[in-house]
C-alpha cells in the first residue's frame, strides 16, 4: 500500500524519524514545521493522509484541523499529541480527527494506524482475508497453519509472528526497527543479532526444498523483503 502523506510536525528529530520510516514503506511524505505552512499544503494539494501534531507554532493543530474540515476536505487526519488524556482525545476526534495517537508512541503502531486509515479510504482494501499468500507460500491466521505448496511448515510462535508480519507487508522493505517493535515488543536496540538469527531460521524453513524459489530477501543496509520475484 502506498500513498501521499502530509506530516505537520515541528520537532525536527521526530519528523525525520517518522518521515524516514514511512518513506521506507514507499509512502511519499511532504513536511511542514508549523501550522500555517501545514494548513496551506493541506488545502492546496491532494493528500491521502495528514499526520498532524497538536501543539504547533504559528497555528496550533486543532485550529489546523478545524480549518481543514471547514474547507470541506475529507482527507483522513491522524493527530499526534503529548496530550493523551481522555478529554484531549475526545476533543480531537470531535473536532474532526479520524484517529488520535498519544506521544510517545512506537513507529509500528503509527504505521498500523496509517495503513488502517488508508485502507478505510480504499474500498478494495477494506476487507482483509485471514489467509495470507506470497507465491506458493500460504499462512492461515485463524488455524495458525503454514504451507508451501503441499508441504506443511511447522513454526514456533515467534517464527509465526515474524512470518505473519512479513506477509502482511509482502513486497515492502521491513526494517529491523519495525521487527523489534512489532514482533519482540522492544522499543530500543538490544544490541544483539536476535533478528538475524530468527530470520535465518525462518528462511531455512520456508525455503528448505531445492526446487523452491527464494522468498525472503535481505535488502542490504535496509532490512528484509518478502516477495515471490
Amino acid at each position: 500500500m502506498a500513498g501521499r502523506i502530509l506530516l505537520i510536525e515541528d520537532d525536527d528529530r521526530l519528523a525525520d524519524y517518522i518521515a524516514n520510516g514511512l518513506s521506507e514503506q514507499s509512502y511519499t511524505v511532504d513536511r511542514a514545521a508549523n501550522g500555517r505552512d501545514g494548513l496551506f499544503l493541506a488545502t492546496d494539494s491532494d493528500f491521502d493522509l495528514v499526520i498532524l501534531d497538536r501543539m504547533l507554532p504559528g497555528l496550533d493543530g486543532m485550529a489546523v484541523l478545524k480549518a481543514i474540515r471547514a474547507a470541506g476536505l475529507a482527507t483522513p487526519v491522524l493527530i499526534l499529541s503529548a496530550l493523551g488524556d481522555t478529554d484531549s482525545r475526545v476533543d480531537g476526534l470531535v473536532a474532526g480527527a479520524d484517529d488520535y495517537l498519544a506521544k510517545p508512541f512506537s513507529f509500528a503502531e503509527l504505521l498500523a494506524r496509517t495503513q488502517a486509515l488508508l485502507r478505510r479510504r480504499s474500498p478494495a482494501g477494506s476487507v482483509e482475508s485471514s489467509v495470507l499468500r506470497c507465491g506458493d507460500l500460504e499462512l492461515d491466521r485463524l488455524t495458525r497453519q503454514v504451507r508451501r505448496g503441499k508441504r506443511k511448515i511447522v513454526l514456533q510462535p515467534r517464527e509465526f509472528r515474524l512470518l505473519e508480519y512479513f506477509m502482511l507487508r509482502t513486497g515492502e522493505v521491513v526494517t529491523r526497527t519495525m521487527l523489534l517493535e512489532a514482533v519482540w515488543d522492544y522499543h530500543f536496540d538490544p544490541g544483539t543479532n536476535v533478528i538475524d538469527v530468527h530470520v535465518s531460521r525462518l528462511r531455512r524453513k520456508i525455503e528448505s526444498e531445492p526446487d523452491e524459489l527464494p522468498l525472503l530477501h535481505t535488502v542490504r543496509g535496509a532490512g528484509y523483503r518478502l516477495a515471490a520475484d
